[in-house]
């Protein structure tokens, strides 16, 4: 999925991870995960014809209507396996797409997918336009005040709501309004909506975010 400071998606890619097995060799226990972008994850059956409902982690319709070749993959498996897409509608309203998977005639097919996750490569990644992000590009990157300079803390998650919304682990304790002291809690969490006007300035080299929060938005920090 993708984002801009306007409102639209982005797309979140999880990391891989190595064991070590019997004499101290490593294994791979499952892929790159880098190499691959989670564009749905299979949720339930739909009817008794082996349609399938998937929750989509991508704004590009294109991905679950254009027949073609996806990727499934659980976790657990060393690598995603190659399936063709036949056909897939969006439900409006829902943020919900039925899809048919070759090879899933009936429900019971259905059912030994859920929790399945559809993939594509990354290499597949669609190019933006100005003033769009992918999450995993904004997803670690640190925030600061514009005009103070100040760190305000790190983008751990963008969560679609209108405009998109950046949740920003705090560097530090924001004071308590009434008592203006530091409230000795487990670190805090802000929402900051990603608007140009709030978020002017998005340096993916430098890994920065500068942002003109408007007053007392600092204050609605969550624990």
């Amino acid at each position: 999925m993708k984002t801009n400071r306007q409102g639209a998606k982005v797309a979140k890619k999880k990391q891989g991870s190595r064991a070590q097995g019997a004499g101290g060799k490593f294994l791979n226990p499952v892929p790159n995960l880098d190499e691959w972008l989670e564009i749905g994850k299979i949720v339930a059956p739909q009817g008794l014809s082996g349609e399938l409902r998937v929750y989509p982690e991508s704004d590009f319709p294109e991905r679950f209507e254009v027949p073609g070749t996806r990727w499934l993959w659980h976790p657990g498996d060393r690598e995603p396996q190659p399936v063709e897409l036949l056909s897939g509608r969006y439900v409006e309203g829902k943020n919900l797409c039925i899809i048919s998977l070759a090879g899933v005639r009936n429900r019971n097919d259905a059912e030994a997918l859920r929790d399945y996750k559809l993939m594509v490569p990354a290499s597949d990644r669609p190019q933006l336009g100005e003033d769009e992000y992918h999450v995993t590009d904004l997803i670690g990157m640190l925030v600061f005040m514009q005009e103070s300079g100040e760190l305000v803390g790190e983008v751990v998650d963008v969560i679609p709501a209108g405009n998109f919304l950046l949740e920003v682990k705090l560097h530090q304790q924001i004071p308590d309004v009434e008592s203006e002291t530091l409230q000795p809690q487990s670190p805090k969490k802000l929402l900051i909506p990603f608007v140009k006007a709030i978020a002017p300035v998005v340096d993916l080299p430098s890994r920065r975010i500068e942002i003109t929060p408007p007053p007392g938005l600092l204050e609605l920090a969550i624990g």
